[in-house]
C-alpha cells in the first residue's frame, strides 16, 4: 500500500470511482456485472482465508534477536553460533496445539515454541514445544492422537473418552500426561514458560565430530502458572489472553527473552545410555549431561501484520543449516516431511517466498513455476542439473554428517517399554501442593469418561508409576483400587 499516493485502486492499479454504491440499472434496479470493482471485493473477500494449521492452529508471534553468549564451536560449525557476541534476527510463533484458530489461548494444552533464525546459511527453524517431552514417539500414531484432541465425528465435540481411550492403550503418553496435568499445563502468559527442542538433534563440528543434542529455551521472566479456575475464566471472557498479553509487553518496550541452553551427549554415549536418546517421551538427566549456554532470545518487535507474519509463517523441523542435523528419532522422522507439506497445501509449493519465510541469503537452484510464483522464476536462466553452463552447483562441505545403521528394515518399536520411571520421578519431584492441583487436573478431566474400562485401565499406569499416584486418582474418581496393583 502506497503512501505517498493515497488514491484507491483497483487490485489491477486502477482508480476507483466510488467505492460506497454498486452500480445498478437505475436507482430500483439489479445490479450490473460490468460493476468489475465490486465483484473483484467479493471474490477477494471470500478467499480472505487460507487453510487454519490443522495443529497449532492459534498462535501469537514476534520478531526478535538471538545473541550468542558462550563459545560453542567445539560442537557445531553452524555459522549463526559461531562467535561470542554474533545477532542473528529470528521470528517466533507461539501456539496452543488442539484448539481452532479461533479457540480460547487459556486452556490446558502444550504450546507450540517454533523459532526461524534468519541465519546467512539459511532459515534455521527449531519448532519445539514448552515441554522437553511428547505424548508419542513415532510419527505413525500421530494423525490418531490428534484426532482423539480434535472433535467427535458425530457429536462435533471435544469427547473426553477418545482422548483417554487413546492415552490409555499409549502407556508412552504417560510422562507428558502428567506433565499436562501439572502445573506447567497451563502458562500463566507465553513469556513465562520455557521453550524445548523436545527432540534429539545432531551438531557437527568443524572437524566432522558429531554430538547428540538437546534444546532448553529458559525464560528469563520466570516460570509461572495461573490457577485453573482463572484459566477457564479468562478463556470465556478474553480467549485472546496470552496473544494480547505477549503483544502490549512488546509494545510497552518490556521485551521477554530467554536464555538457550544444550544438553550435549557424546555420539558413542548414545549407543549404551540407560534411556534411549532419540525417544521424544524420555528426557536425559542433567546430571548425566548438565545444560550448557548458548545465547540470549529477545522478542523486540510485534509484527506489523497478523496474517502475512504469523498466519503464512511456515515452520518445518527439516530446514537445517550446516552443522544442524537430524537425529533417527521417529517422531523427529515423520515431521521432517510432514511440515514443510502442510505449508505447500495451507500456503502453497512457492511458500518459502514469502518474506517472512524468506531467507535473508537468498536462494539459488532449479525449482521453476508453481501456483503464485512472486519472484522472477529464474529468468532465462537454466533450469536443469548438471548442466555446462555454470549453473548452480552443490557445496561438498554441506554434506550431512555420515551416520552408521544397524538391523533389518522393519516396522521396529523402541527398545525400551520403561514407560514408567520419569513419569513418577516428575510425580515424586512435585511439592505436596503441586500434587493436589495435579490429581484434581487429572480427576476433572477423567470424570467425564463414560466406561469405567477406561478409568481403570489409565489408573493402572498411574500406580506403574507411583502407586501414591495411583491410588489418589482411583479416590478422586470413586473407583475402587485395582487388587493386582495393591502392594
Amino acid at each position: 500500500m502506497s503512501k505517498e499516493n493515497n488514491r484507491l485502486t483497483t487490485s489491477s492499479g486502477a482508480p476507483v470511482g466510488d467505492n460506497q454504491h454498486s452500480i445498478t440499472a437505475g436507482s430500483r434496479g439489479p445490479t450490473l456485472i460490468q460493476d468489475v470493482h465490486l465483484l473483484e471485493k467479493l471474490a477477494h473477500f471470500n478467499r480472505e482465508r487460507i487453510p487454519e494449521r490443522v495443529v497449532h492452529a492459534k498462535g501469537a508471534g514476534a520478531h526478535g534477536y538471538f545473541e550468542v553468549t558462550n563459545d560453542v564451536t567445539k560442537y557445531t560449525k553452524a555459522d549463526f553460533l559461531n562467535e561470542v557476541g554474533k545477532k542473528t534476527p529470528m521470528f517466533i510463533r507461539f501456539s496452543t496445539v488442539a484448539g481452532e484458530l479461533g479457540s480460547a489461548d487459556t486452556v490446558r494444552d502444550p504450546r507450540g515454541f517454533a523459532v526461524k533464525f534468519y541465519t546467512q546459511e539459511g532459515n534455521y527453524d527449531l519448532v519445539g514445544n514448552n515441554t522437553p517431552i511428547f505424548f508419542i514417539r513415532d510419527a505413525i500414531k500421530f494423525p490418531d492422537f490428534i484426532h482423539t484432541q480434535k472433535r467427535h465425528p458425530k457429536t462435533h465435540l471435544k469427547d473426553p473418552n477418545m482422548v483417554w481411550d487413546f492415552w490409555s492403550l499409549s502407556p508412552e503418553s504417560l510422562h507428558q500426561v502428567t506433565y499436562l496435568h501439572g502445573d506447567r499445563g497451563l502458562p500463566a502468559t507465553l513469556r513465562h514458560m520455557n521453550g524445548y527442542g523436545s527432540h534429539t538433534f545432531k551438531w557437527v563440528n568443524d572437524k566432522g565430530e558429531a554430538f547428540w543434542v538437546k534444546y532448553h529455551f529458559i525464560s528469563e521472566q520466570g516460570v509461572k502458572g495461573i490457577d485453573e479456575s482463572v484459566a477457564d475464566k479468562l478463556a470465556g471472557e478474553n480467549p485472546d489472553y496470552h496473544t494480547e498479553d505477549l503483544y502490549n509487553a512488546i509494545e510497552e518496550g518490556n521485551y521477554p527473552a530467554w536464555r538457550l541452553y544444550v544438553q550435549i551427549m557424546p555420539y558413542e554415549d548414545a549407543k549404551t545410555y540407560k534411556w534411549d536418546p532419540f525417544d521424544v517421551t524420555k528426557v536425559w538427566s542433567k546430571e548425566d549431561y548438565p545444560r550448557i549456554e548458548v545465547g540470549r532470545m529477545v522478542l523486540n518487535r510485534n509484527p506489523e501484520n497478523y496474517f502475512a507474519e504469523v498466519e503464512q509463517a511456515a515452520f518445518s523441523p527439516g530446514h537445517f543449516v550446516p552443522g544442524i542435523e537430524a537425529s533417527p528419532d521417529k517422531m523427529l522422522q515423520g515431521r521432517l516431511f510432514a511440515y514443510s507439506d502442510a505449508h505447500r497445501y495451507r500456503v502453497g509449493a512457492n511458500h518459502e517466498q514469502l518474506p517472512i519465510n524468506r531467507p535473508i541469503n537468498g536462494t539459488n537452484n532449479y525449482q521453476r513455476d508453481g501456483f503464485m510464483r512472486a519472484d522472477g522464476n529464474g529468468g532465462g536462466s537454466v533450469n536443469y542439473e548438471p548442466n555446462s553452463v555454470d549453473g548452480p552447483k552443490e557445496d561438498e562441505e554441506a554434506k550431512i554428517n555420515p551416520f552408521e545403521v544397524t538391523g533389518q528394515a522393519d516396522s521396529v518399536d523402541y527398545d525400551s517399554d520403561d514407560h514408567y520411571t520419569q513419569a513418577g520421578d516428575l510425580y515424586r519431584l512435585m511439592s505436596e501442593e503441586e500434587k493436589d492441583r495435579l490429581i484434581q487436573a487429572v480427576v476433572n478431566h477423567m470424570k467425564p469418561v463414560e466406561k469405567d474400562e477406561i478409568k481403570l485401565r489409565q489408573i493402572k499406569h498411574f500406580y506403574k508409576a507411583d502407586p501414591e499416584y495411583g491410588r489418589r486418582v482411583a479416590e478422586g474418581l470413586g473407583l475402587e483400587v485395582p487388587e493386582e496393583q495393591e502392594v
